[in-house]
């Protein structure tokens, strides 16, 4: 095969104004596309299902924030491989990057204890969330199904994961790229042909994640990169697994708050009825699509400094997270502009309920813009996680985001009950997020610690 080692971004030396969007891009487009088939599988869903188009698209909406707990709360243990072994590049110690890449690998079989427990309690987590009772058979069903994707959906972010950490970003986007079309086929023929609804749209991912999951697995085997897998090396590493975990844990624990808050939330959507379910279905699709390209640069700022960091070049660690803000905030404010001018026309694509594109327009106004206290947190958030600081953020926003939604929906909600009312919160949140973010790093200024510490080591 190719040689992969010489596409490789070199995140110790070169232009970082050049260098972090030739990662960050890629990342997002891989992200995008993970989106893109929820996307275009909601489109399919409520257009094609006949009768119960709205129905379907409210029992998939409805599983979003429960499969995206799931999924968050690992995809965050997979940053931590993404960190660990970016920062033992940085220290060229190869014995480290050899047993976290093997124990990563291992750590993706969590996804069939994932399955055993969401196959027992899923329709009382979906109880859990109001889903009403004509929407529950299909949501249930949607979310039986899909639990069967996750090994696949796991071994695949943390091949991501390893990739990543030694700068190769373009192979999970085009490992992902054949995937999706696949899904898209496969969704195209389950559910207008076959008739198989939601369950079609589940089959569909879980068959598309074996294959791009398959084939980084391949790719990995093969490569003549440092992060080369054998099977005979597969194992748990103790060392490795437990510096996997103290960073990777908080990582994920702070995603998964996303998730939690979410599903508060949307248990007060589902209170609403199945037309403001749909409508608030379809303009989360758009959100995730977003947050992840704002997120690729949060997951550029982690990995650049975890290199640089093991490398002991802490000048290139702070002028990381400058550039990360400065070319983020680009791409938020552009992407703002544009989904909020063209919001009425994209969510028409997902039905043309006038009513349902009104209520989803008001979902849109009121989130993307806060979008842009998300690309502050998420980066300052990454350059603490490169610096094996991941905790603090961690704790962060489940008090500012979790807290808050959870006080909105529970005290204020039940006395002006609409949809604006619940939407409100989202600005209010992730702007204290943001602003105890920017507190958390100027306390903690790791670049200055570390730099204190090895005065200290020196002067000894």
């Amino acid at each position: 095969m190719a040689d992969t080692a010489s596409k490789h971004i070199d995140m110790t030396t070169g232009s970082l104004w050049r260098n972090i969007p030739l990662f960050a891009f890629p990342v997002a487009a891989t992200s995008i596309l993970e989106q893109l088939s929820n996307l275009i599988a909601t489109v399919i869903i409520g257009n094609f299902s006949g009768d119960q188009g709205t129905l379907a698209m409210a029992a998939v909406g409805s599983n979003v924030p429960l499969t995206s707990l799931m999924l968050n709360l690992f995809i965050g243990i997979s940053l931590g491989s993404n960190v660990v072994i970016a920062n033992a590049i940085g220290r060229n110690d190869q014995n480290m990057v050899k047993r976290a890449v093997h124990t990563s690998i291992l750590m993706a079989l969590a996804g069939f204890v994932v399955i055993a427990l969401g196959e027992i309690f899923a329709e009382p987590m979906l109880a859990a969330l109001n889903v009403p009772s004509e929407t529950m058979p299909l949501a249930s069903l949607y979310l039986r199904v899909f639990l069967l994707s996750m090994p696949s959906i796991l071994l695949y972010n943390f091949e991501a994961a390893i990739f990543r950490s030694v700068g190769i970003t373009r192979m999970p986007l085009q490992a992902l790229a054949v995937s999706t079309v696949l899904n898209i086929g496969l969704d195209l023929i389950f559910v207008p042909v076959l008739h198989w609804g939601v369950a079609g749209v589940a089959i569909a991912t879980a068959i598309a994640y074996t294959v791009s999951a398959a084939t980084l697995f391949i790719r990995l085997l093969k490569t003549d990169s440092v992060v080369r897998v054998t099977l005979r090396d597969l194992a748990i590493d103790p060392v490795a697994l437990k510096r996997i975990v103290k960073i990777g844990l908080p990582a994920g624990i702070q995603s998964a708050v996303f998730a939690v808050a979410n599903i508060i939330i949307q248990s007060a959507i589902n209170s609403l009825g199945t037309e403001v379910m749909a409508a608030s279905s379809a303009a989360m699709s758009l959100e995730y699509v977003c947050y992840n390209l704002l997120n690729s640069f949060s997951q550029a700022c982690t990995t650049f400094v975890g290199q640089n960091h093991g490398a002991r070049q802490i000048d290139r660690c702070t002028k990381t997270l400058k550039v990360c803000l400065v070319e983020g905030g680009i791409v938020a404010l552009t992407t703002i502009i544009v989904i909020v001018g063209l919001g009425r026309e994209i969510l028409s694509l997902f039905n043309s309920d006038p009513n349902i594109v009104s209520i989803g327009y008001i979902r849109v106004c009121s989130i993307f813009p806060a979008y842009a206290f998300s690309m502050f947190y998420e980066n300052m958030s990454g350059y603490l996680r490169g610096f094996g600081i991941s905790l603090t953020p961690a704790l962060i926003t489940m008090i500012c985001v979790c807290g808050i939604r959870f006080y909105w929906v529970f005290c204020v909600f039940p006395h002006f009950r609409t949809f604006a009312n619940i939407m409100m919160v989202y600005p209010i949140s992730l702007g204290t997020t943001a602003f105890f973010m920017v507190v958390a790093v100027l306390l903690c200024h790791p670049a200055r610690t570390y730099r204190a510490t090895q005065a200290k080591a020196t002067a000894r």
